[in-house]
């Protein structure tokens, strides 16, 4: 439903942000349609966590000169009703981060979920420089980021994609291959590329799905991070192969990261999105008038990228 609803107030440590965009998120769509059993929280609710816009006032202790700078949001629903489907949203002043210069609204709206869990996900165990990443789901919101940030960090990887656009996609982002998992045998292709010694880091969308491939690929001492576990949400773990190799089993929720895990995706973010060569994911967007299709686009699962409602 789309309506008119009171401006908010900037509490003390809040800043008021005037949207310019607001990012369509597959944990915004799960969480309206009560995915693990979870109910909304509260009895009326502005979705969406991620946006893109103008702080326009802040509140007591604050500083004023905020007032005009321009930002994107993280987290702005998560355990709080109002988020940014809106025109505007009131949150804590560190969760509106300052937008690098020549940066658009419509990509900012993206950097919240996708490139904070991305970032995550790739870097939570050190640097990845010279070493050998598998990003799988590669043309996905999180993983296309997950290979741009990896490729940055001077890694070799490689995505698993579901056909020939997502397989484009994917190189486009930065991949040196993409293993088309319906069509290839994964494990076999690693092994060739790798010169059969395996990858480092694994960002995985599908944990339990991709397991029976992931545990064999990851080398000893290496990292499966994992972000989902749609497919099979309580998977079997083998064990006794992964303990064998040392390998660690990172979960990655973007809602709940250690503050110095936001401060350093954060910093980097920033840093990517305004060196010049990163590539915005945004595979459709709809103004606001139109949420409910641009829910029904994430849910499809057939788009290529992010959503946007422009605002």
């Amino acid at each position: 439903m789309i309506g008119e609803t009171a401006d908010p107030v900037p509490a003390p440590g809040e800043v008021r942000v005037r949207l310019h965009a607001s990012g369509v998120n597959p944990s915004d769509v799960k969480r309206r349609d009560g995915w693990g059993g979870q109910a909304i929280e509260f009895p009326r609710v502005i979705p969406h966590s991620d946006g893109a816009g103008v702080v326009d006032a802040v509140g007591a202790g604050v500083d004023k000169a905020r007032i005009g700078e321009r930002v994107w949001t993280f987290n702005a629903q998560w355990k709080r009703p109002f988020g940014t489907a809106a025109e505007f949203v009131a949150l804590p002043g560190r969760q509106a981060v300052p937008l690098p210069a020549g940066v658009g609204f419509d990509f900012a709206a993206c950097f919240g979920i996708p490139a904070l869990t991305a970032h995550r996900a790739v870097f939570a165990d050190g640097s990845v420089a010279g070493g050998t990443v598998l990003v799988t789901g590669g043309a996905g919101a999180v993983g296309f980021y997950a290979i741009q940030l990896a490729r940055r960090g001077n890694a070799r990887v490689f995505a698993t994609v579901s056909g020939p656009a997502k397989a484009k996609a994917a190189l486009d982002a930065g991949a040196e291959a993409a293993i088309d998992y319906r069509r290839e045998d994964v494990l076999l292709r690693l092994r060739e590329l790798t010169g059969g010694t395996g990858v480092d880091r694994v960002v995985d969308v599908d944990f339990g799905e991709n397991l029976p491939v992931t545990a064999e690929a990851v080398k000893r001492n290496g990292v499966i991070a994992a972000y989902a576990s749609m497919r099979v949400p309580e998977p079997t773990l083998p064990y006794y192969t992964l303990m064998r190799k040392n390998v660690t089993v990172r979960g990655v929720f973007v809602y709940e990261m250690p503050a110095k895990a936001f401060a350093a995706g954060i910093s980097d973010i920033a840093g990517w999105a305004s060196e010049g060569g990163a590539i915005p994911g945004i595979a459709a967007t709809f103004p606001l008038a139109e949420l409910s299709a641009a829910h029904e686009a994430v849910e499809s699962g057939r788009l290529i990228g992010n959503v946007v409602v422009e605002i």
